[in-house]
């Protein structure tokens, strides 16, 4: 016996989901290198990242999801030198204000 679907009209459809639309910033250890080996790490949760280099500075910053699903990153020392970049899910790339480049990944 062969069953018929349904008309369109008769199916029921969702209005809301339980899922969040957009993924959630990454969390966790923070680490990054420049090309002289030097080295600043911390934790964090997207919101709010505390980094520490070997010289006991510290980094604060937090994450922003940009609407191409890059994930943009600025950090701020209490001097006022800063750090920006972006991560492309690969890693996270970011520069200094003397254009050195950092480079870096998430635990």
């Amino acid at each position: 016996m062969y069953h018929h679907p349904a008309p369109a009209d008769t199916c029921v459809s969702m209005i809301y989901s339980r899922h969040r639309n957009h993924q959630s910033l990454p969390g966790g250890h923070f680490t990054f290198q420049n090309g002289r080996n030097r080295v600043i790490s911390g934790p964090g949760d997207g919101d709010y990242i505390f980094l520490r280099d070997e010289h006991g500075n510290q980094w604060r910053g937090m994450a922003e999801r940009q609407a191409d699903d890059t994930i943009r990153y600025r950090f701020r020392d209490d001097a006022g030198n800063s750090i920006s970049g972006f991560s492309d899910g690969c890693g996270i790339t970011l520069r200094d204000q003397k254009g050195l480049t950092w480079r870096g990944f998430v635990n």
